[in-house]
């Protein structure tokens, strides 16, 4: 037992070795060559495709089209269909027609089955069809040999899917040396010699690759559709020679020393898409890459499949915690997203193509007149399940926003706090240690809502307890910090420790919720408690035990302002594969590991944000911070970039990383500011939160061997520079708390990249050193070293932009050379807005609950603006139950400044009111007066500023749920 203990500690001090080595071993993680599948995949070369579409087999319902694919190398039969989806979507899924077993399809992703719209078959010849995909204006020419389809918008080419005859369906069978094998061989080789004497020709030999670029392919001959099924029920076929496959590692495959069994076989699914017009593409998070996605011609495809990586690479396609399988494409005319619905490993090629297009793309060139138009081709290939692709059809960012999360879900609303900021390490010692840190906010006069307790707060890293010498008070620990109107979150992590003694582990082992090994014991890995067991969140019991564990009198001392935090849920095993799980570990229901890798972080949050929910009965919005993720993962809380470094080229990449994230549904992300790995010197310790005070997530972390780094530790020059920034995010809260609101509702990104507002415009579609908050703020931080300034890009033609900071306007569009001192943080407020702020700030957002708010009204070249206030209690679900909210609605025009609600259904009283209007833009008026129903108007004390022309109106006085107007005179 003592060896064992030995052991345990000497692997987790391994771990925390590795972890300090501060740099990624690339050689623990696989590139595409040493992926088997991902190998086989590439192998398979543009060409015409070994697949037919069978267009007698066309079956038209009302809402869907079914028929048959048949590879005519191997003959085994595929079944297509093909779903007009309303919202201008379009659903593809193609599975084997009669499987030995059934393929993993992924479930609990999307909200519910998407509504369909009508089909119609408008045009038929020998050799293709085409459909009218519902009322969209879109139709669909599917080609039978070689099958590919064809997606049109009247004349438009919109996409093709399999247009390079990159298709490849690994189907389901026995291994080649089997007893049904031989026989299989045998049956197959007779059919070959019958047909040649039946019908005068000489037998094939054995294709050299399934789709294999310039194959012959057999004709189709009668009957061959039934003798497919057949033989694919008894296995009588192959798929190219077995022996190239052995050694592509189908059955078996081991990397450095661990061995995946693959009792199932190569399973692997791919499908090329070709977008022509499009040079932006972007998506398919999470990466440590610039937010355009590069071409991976010449090196390694996108790798989704979550990882624990410490101290990620930059600027390469490595796979990272999280994945969302969704790729837009943007040009002028339109935006497009591919949702490819696969939780399996997958690989994403990305190649650009104009002399290598395609005849009928060449065509279209032809006929809709003018040169060559540029294209991009995407390559998805996934280690299981089955082909399911959504085609989001936009033609608007707007429209591709809310396509996905209307098959996904929007953002789940934060509670107000969540938005503030958050102070965490690893790990802060104990109780006095946690006071001290408290204490210090309030001392240096730095607001502060959340404080964080990593790994070492446990017993012996036993999640749900205390360590009962370092934090044996935990409730009053937790009241001394309620009492300030402060929160705090908990680590509570998805290894369990085994041992007899822990509660948890006993419970999980008896009621069986572990992830089993393929041999059907317990599967265990090592993490920070040494031997640790892995519930299997895919199972719904298992969720629903874990989600009562939150409940206040399983988790020991907890209270109502304890929140949690999922981290190494990828999930991370120490000395597993790649850093993670077994693929052939098994989940309830039969399911390998394999088919639903990246799925795992997704329940984990799920049923951590479920427990939150039921300890208070369903009225309190959980708040749940998850490393890994998948699509959908937007309900249940917030992800962060992972184990970054202090190093300036982290703090760079974190904008394109959050605004990946974004654009993929996932608006509430961040960056561990200063870095998680090694310690940041002053200069990048500020300009980091000067950056994260305009991330959605706003928390500062760092590894336990990092020197202590609360903002009051670095001088007072620094600190006042840090307070500062923590104070502009304060003031903004209202605003922050209104877009996340409208993401919400619409499914619009938070945080967003400026062609997202401007998408006809260039010059926008490669920024990712700048970004919008919404539609109103504009933000370019300082993000190198000793920077004196910064090239800021305005957006609009026939716009104006104003500096938040000084009231200078500027017009737009052009390239504005932005002199910086350490306390500039560059940012804009677009003309034609109003942003509300609250400007006394306090030492929590629930402080700041009944204090007044400010109108920044920035006025347009036509002298117009309007924006909008969401406000409810900041915490519970009743602005859906009960509909007790308040939404209003601000704007200005023909001098006149109106306060009206935005949605009558909400009711709500706030004793917050309106202390001060700021109009920038403004000539002096020679009067103000406010008018409110059934009173007298009264005239408003007013200070003008002509060099900036800004009109500050003073205390106006009104509750913000009232309607009234202001009139300039």
């Amino acid at each position: 037992m003592a060896s064992e203990r030995l052991g345990m500690a000497a692997l987790a001090w391994m771990a925390l070795c590795l972890a300090a080595a501060f740099a990624v071993d690339r050689s623990n993680f696989k590139t595409c060559e040493q992926s088997s599948f991902c190998k086989r995949q590439r192998s398979v070369k543009p060409g015409s495709s070994p697949y037919r579409a069978l267009l007698e087999s066309l079956q038209l319902s009302q809402d869907s089209m079914k028929l048959q694919l048949v590879n005519e190398v191997n003959k085994v039969p595929l079944l297509l269909e093909l779903y007009g989806l309303q919202g201008n979507m379009t659903r593809i899924k193609i599975n084997e027609l009669s499987p030995l077993r059934p393929r993993y399809e992924v479930p609990d992703v999307l909200v519910h089955d998407p509504p369909t719209t009508w089909l119609a078959v408008t045009g038929r010849d020998e050799n293709s069809v085409e459909l009218s995909l519902g009322d969209s204006g879109h139709k669909l020419i599917l080609t039978g040999k070689p099958f590919r389809m064809d997606l049109l918008q009247g004349r438009e080419l919109v996409l093709s899917v399999n247009p390079r005859g990159l298709l490849h369906f690994e189907h389901l069978r026995h291994r080649k040396d089997s007893f049904s094998d031989k026989v299989s061989s045998s049956v197959g080789s007779l059919w070959d010699k019958i047909k040649s004497l039946f019908y005068r020709e000489e037998p094939k030999e054995s294709a050299p690759e399934d789709g294999a670029a310039g194959e012959e392919t057999e004709p189709a001959l009668p009957g061959d559709q039934e003798s497919s099924e057949k033989s694919t029920k008894s296995e009588e076929v192959s798929d190219g020679p077995n022996r190239a496959e052995e050694e592509l590692g189908s059955w078996e495959e081991t990397f450095k020393t661990h061995t995946d069994s693959k009792p199932n076989g190569p399973t692997s699914v791919g499908l090329d898409f070709s977008l022509p017009g499009f040079e932006h593409v972007y998506g398919i998070p999470e990466h440590a890459d610039n937010l355009r996605l590069r071409t991976t011609e010449g090196g390694d495809p996108y790798r989704l499949y979550n990882l624990d990586v410490f101290q990620y690479e930059l600027y390469n396609p490595m796979a990272l915690y999280g994945s969302v399988p969704l790729l837009l494409a943007h040009n002028t005319q339109r935006t497009l997203g591919i949702f490819w619905l696969n939780a399996a490993e997958t690989w994403v090629d990305i190649s650009s193509n104009t002399a290598g297009k395609t005849l009928f793309g060449k065509m279209l060139d032809y006929m809709q007149g003018g040169g060559e138009t540029p294209q991009t081709d995407v390559r998805w290939m996934s280690e299981s399940g089955i082909i399911d692709v959504f085609l989001l059809l936009g033609p608007a960012p707007t429209d591709v926003f809310r396509q996905y999360t209307a098959l996904t879900g929007t953002q789940a609303l934060p509670p107000l706090f969540a938005m503030a900021y958050h102070q965490s390490r690893w790990n802060y010692n104990d109780e006095e240690d946690v006071a001290a840190v408290d204490d210090g906010f309030d001392t240096h006069d730095i607001p502060c809502d959340v404080i964080w307790l990593d790994i070492e707060h446990t017993d012996g890293k036993r999640y749900f307890t205390w360590d009962p010498n370092k934090f044996p008070q935990p409730r009053n620990m937790l009241g001394r910090l309620a009492a300030k109107r402060r929160k705090m979150v908990s680590i509570v992590d998805p290894h369990i420790k085994v041992d007899s003694g822990y509660r948890v582990h006993n419970e999980i082992r008896s009621r069986g919720f572990y992830v089993k090994t393929k041999d059907g014991s317990d599967y265990e890995g090592w993490c920070w408690p040494g031997s640790s067991g892995y519930p299997d969140f895919t199972n719904p019991e298992m969720r629903a035990w874990w989600a009562s564990m939150f409940s206040y009198d399983q988790y020991e001392a907890s209270m109502e302002n304890l929140y949690v935090w999922n981290d190494m849920n990828e999930p991370s095993v120490f000395n597993g594969p790649e850093v993670t799980m077994y693929k052939d570990a098994l989940h309830e229901g039969g399911w390998e590991h394999r088919d639903l890798h990246n799925l795992y972080g997704f329940y984990v949050q799920m049923a951590t944000a479920q427990g939150l929910e039921q300890r208070s009965g369903g009225l309190e919005r959980p708040f749940v911070l998850s490393r890994a993720f998948f699509a959908g993962s937007q309900r249940y809380g917030a992800v962060w970039t992972g184990d970054n470094a202090a190093e300036w080229d982290h703090l760079k990449i974190s904008i394109p990383m959050c605004l990946s994230l974004a654009l993929a549904g996932i608006s509430f992300c961040g960056a561990d500011v200063g870095g998680f790995f090694k310690s940041p010197d002053a200069e990048l310790l500020v300009r980091w939160y000067q950056v994260g005070a305009y991330q959605p997530f706003y928390r500062a972390h760092a590894h336990l061997d990092t020197v202590r780094r609360e903002p009051w530790l670095f001088g007072e020059e620094n600190k006042a520079l840090i307070r500062a920034a923590v104070r502009q995010r304060y003031a903004l809260l209202p605003y922050w708390y209104t877009t996340f609101y409208h993401s919400y509702r619409s499914g619009q990104p938070v945080m967003r990249p400026l062609w997202v507002e401007y998408p006809d415009d260039v010059t926008t579609f490669s920024i990712d050193d700048q970004f919008l908050i919404g539609n109103a703020l504009l933000v370019h931080p300082v993000t190198e070293q000793g920077a004196h300034g910064v090239q800021v890009y305005l957006p609009g033609k026939g716009e104006v932009w104003y500096d938040v900071h000084s009231h200078q306007k500027h017009h737009a569009p052009q390239t504005l050379y932005v002199p910086v001192i350490m306390s500039s943080i560059p940012a804009y407020q677009r003309g034609g807005s109003i942003v509300p702020r609250k400007e006394r700030v306090r030492r929590s957002s629930d402080c700041m609950y009944r204090d007044p708010y400010t109108l920044y009204v920035a006025l347009s070249p036509q002298g117009t603006a309007e924006g909008d206030l969401f406000i409810d209690d900041g915490h519970t679900y009743n602005f859906e139950s009960k509909a007790q909210y308040l939404h209003r609605h601000f704007s200005f025009a023909s001098n006149t400044l109106t306060a009206r609600s935005a949605d009558s259904k909400g009711v709500f009283e706030s004793p917050a009111w309106i202390e001060r209007v700021v109009i920038l833009g403004a000539g002096k008026p020679a009067a103000v007066f406010l008018r409110q129903p059934g009173m007298a108007d009264t005239r408003l004390d007013f200070q003008h500023e002509p060099e900036t022309s800004v009109l500050t109106l003073r205390k106006p006085g009104i509750n913000i749920g009232a309607d009234w107007s202001i009139s300039l005179r």
